[in-house]
């Protein structure tokens, strides 16, 4: 049993530190993002059978990358014409060649045929974000293909149907490959027409290791959060300058410095004003406060500029009480001018609260409720309850609470909020 569990440990951090890697380099051979997917699921799945048995290789990506590639050489030899199965199988055994000419000579870089470093996750990343797609789809497939989430978990972060979004999943991936769109970084002249997506993309990412909406258990995902970021440094190489590139890395970096604070010892979540400062990242801090300043001095401001430069206030912030909430409401007013939406106007709420009082930011939340753009989500009513807590309102605050509870999805956050009721009900 012991060994079972070593394997299906090892085979967890595997898929979710290199699937979206494995994966990248199977849709760079053979232009099809349905049989690079069924192949990397198929190995994983042998692998689940095999690595208790047989023991763990000594290199379980290598082994599942390996599998998968010749899982995709048995369906290209079914199932392509001879001309296409000739160019895959020679890309194919190309590829295994320059693994093994790699492995003797661990430790060099090379650069793929765009000058970057030969990061196909990279280039997965912008054959998603491609114009031809819709935003949401560039968003979806992205989400999908590059951080591994499952459709309900796509489907939560857009707050859509899981059938109509596995719909547009499907119809994502053929367009890909009928289009034959090209597995590539585009060149310079496109890459702004390019950035917006790829911008969202990383962004719900990283939210995503932020707080996961999965069914797991963990309150956060560091792995997808650090990928976001990697992924935010490589664009940041690539487009020297932009500032809602630098932004964005800025606030990824402002909130992944909290990270060792976020949680106790025993996973539930620790709430901002509550946590022990002296965990937070110093010179993650420094790098981002940096980053946001630099990118506002460029004067072109822009969401994640303006969400940074709040999550900077913060993070500057040496107790709760120094927190400059009048600024940060004034900062969430003109995010909501830029990027008007009601998550944004939810967050708005709450710095208002904490400005101008509890009543102010509630009146925000009615006309929210109202609007019902936030139907089933559980912040709107986390939000109010906390906001009617400190109106005093406890019966109220229990009630929201309760819908809260009801409404979300992940563990960690659910135990947060029955605790948070708990309190409420014992306190009476």
């Amino acid at each position: 049993m012991a060994i079972a569990a070593d394997a299906r440990e090892v085979l967890e951090t595997v898929f979710r530190r290199e699937r979206s890697q494995i994966l990248a380099v199977l849709i760079r051979l053979t232009g099809d993002f349905s049989i690079a997917e069924d192949a990397v699921q198929e190995s994983f799945a042998e692998a689940l059978v095999r690595w208790p048995e047989d023991g763990v290789p000594p290199r379980p990506g290598a082994w599942i990358t390996t599998t998968a590639r010749r899982r995709v050489i048995d369906v290209v030899r079914r199932a392509q014409t001879y001309r296409r199965r000739r160019e895959v199988l020679e890309a194919l055994a190309q590829e295994a060649e320059a693994e093994r000419i790699a492995e003797s000579a661990r430790g060099v870089v090379l650069a793929g045929e765009d000058g970057l470093p030969h990061d196909d996750r990279l280039r997965l990343l912008f054959t998603c974000c491609h114009p031809a797609l819709s935003l949401e789809s560039q968003v979806a497939l992205t989400l999908r293909m590059v951080a591994g989430l499952s459709t309900r978990e796509i489907a939560r972060a857009f707050l859509a149907a899981e059938p109509s979004m596995a719909q547009r999943l499907v119809r994502a991936k053929a367009k890909i490959r009928d289009a034959a769109i090209p597995f590539r970084v585009p060149a310079p002249c496109d890459l702004p027409s390019r950035l917006d997506a790829v911008l969202a993309v990383l962004y719900l990412v990283f939210n995503e290791g932020y707080v996961a909406t999965g069914e797991q258990g963990d309150a956060l995902r560091d792995d997808l959060a650090a990928e976001a970021i990697r992924l935010a440094r490589l664009l940041d190489e690539l487009m020297p300058g932009q500032p809602e590139v630098e932004g964005l890395l800025a606030l990824m970096l402002l909130h992944h410095a909290r990270r060792r604070a976020r949680t106790a010892a025993d996973g539930t979540l620790i709430l901002l004003e509550q946590q022990d400062r002296g965990l937070w990242d110093r010179a993650a801090i420094a790098e981002g406060t940096a980053l946001v300043e630099r990118a506002l001095r460029r004067g072109r401001v822009g969401p994640y500029q303006i969400q940074a430069a709040i999550a900077a206030l913060h993070a500057e912030a040496a107790t709760p009480q120094q927190t400059d909430w009048p600024q940060i409401a004034t900062l969430y007013a003109m995010l909501a001018r830029v990027a008007p939406g009601p998550v944004v106007e939810l967050n708005r709420a709450v710095a208002v609260g904490m400005a101008q009082g509890p009543e102010a930011g509630l009146a925000i939340i009615e006309r929210l409720d109202g609007a019902g753009e936030l139907d089933g989500y559980h912040l709107l009513e986390s939000t109010r309850a906390e906001l009617l807590l400190r109106c005093g309102r406890t019966e109220d605050a229990g009630a929201s609470f309760r819908r809260a509870i009801g409404l979300c999805t992940n563990p960690a956050e659910r135990a947060h909020l029955e605790a948070r009721l708990r309190s409420l009900t014992q306190a009476r």
